[in-house]
């Protein structure tokens, strides 16, 4: 990508678009969408789109075959910015940002916006632990926005929170590596055994282990390097090295972008939400990281990931 904002080649026409997803997707050449096939094929009459040679598939596909953007009537070159946009923002880009900047509907912007932050979305069983011999991660949980579980469900979760303020909640739990990556979690519940679980499965157990004095962190020092806390109830937020101020601020970030970009999440989005922000937060300048090198990560999180129209019966 050459050029920086949206006068760039590839935010105006279909054909520069295509070549920058094929050499992201494709840098050695097509790949079958449908059956992996990488040496036969056969090009159409239509730009861009091959069929398959291996006569046990014989299937058609573009450059956006098996991504978020397979299928989609919407010019490739839109969905190139929607990446842009996303990417380079520091808090958010809204849908109905987006509805006006590309000159799209608020229904096809809202599709973009939510298979974009699809795209955005790390997970699997292929995430390494967090931290290691030497290493800090911090974790720390926080609440935001009312929670539609019914009171039933809620109502155990108020003993582990810090004067029960997380009672009616949405509650995310933040792992942050010190100097590094973010993961986040939202979860029905922020008690002992969930909090416990998520930490147990995702951080090494060599690990410098930073928390506040929450009773969810109770016992971590037998599974972990060490477990050093700060005890915010009494104003202590650092001791020497030890805090949770990386945690801290990627809060901060997020609920200042929820608040003044987003103003509203429904629930059962949250997780997609989560997704962009810790995207962007283990893509930031600061990692070495700029617009563009996040606008291609992003671009490569789209393959194998698909969201259709249709809900599930």
């Amino acid at each position: 990508m050459a050029k920086s904002g949206l006068t760039a080649p590839h935010f105006q026409n279909d054909e520069a678009a295509r070549a920058i997803v094929e050499s992201l997707r494709w840098p050695s050449g097509p790949v079958c969408g449908h059956c992996g096939e990488t040496e036969r094929r056969y090009a159409t009459k239509r730009p861009g789109r091959y069929r398959c040679g291996n006569p046990a598939c014989r299937k058609d596909y573009t450059v956006t075959t098996g991504t978020v953007m397979e299928s989609s009537h919407v010019p490739l070159h839109k969905w190139m910015a929607a990446f842009y946009l996303l990417s380079s923002s520091k808090k958010g880009f809204s849908a109905h940002q987006l509805h006006r900047t590309l000159g799209l509907t608020y229904k096809t912007a809202w599709f973009l916006h939510h298979r974009v932050t699809e795209a955005m979305r790390q997970g699997g069983l292929d995430l390494p632990p967090m931290g290691g011999s030497g290493k800090i991660v911090e974790a720390d949980e926080t609440y935001y926005g009312d929670s539609k579980l019914p009171r039933e469900r809620r109502k155990y979760s108020t003993p582990f929170t810090k004067g029960g303020k997380g009672s009616s909640k949405r509650a995310i739990v933040a792992l942050v590596e010190r100097g590094g990556k973010v993961r986040t979690f939202h979860v029905p519940r922020a008690d002992k055994a969930t909090v416990s679980k998520i930490v147990m499965e995702n951080i090494h157990h060599e690990t410098r282990l930073h928390t506040d004095e929450s009773n969810l962190y109770f016992g971590a020092d037998k599974h972990f390097a060490t477990h050093e806390t700060v005890k915010h109830s009494a104003k202590e937020y650092a001791r020497g090295d030890v805090n949770t101020n990386s945690a801290e601020g990627y809060f901060s970030i997020f609920k200042r972008g929820m608040r003044g970009v987003y103003q509203h999440c429904s629930e059962k989005h949250l997780h997609r939400y989560l997704a962009e922000y810790d995207f962007r937060y283990n893509h930031r300048s600061a990692l070495g990281f700029g617009d563009e090198a996040r606008t291609n990560a992003a671009v490569k999180g789209a393959i194998g990931k698909r969201l259709t129209y249709q809900r599930p019966n």
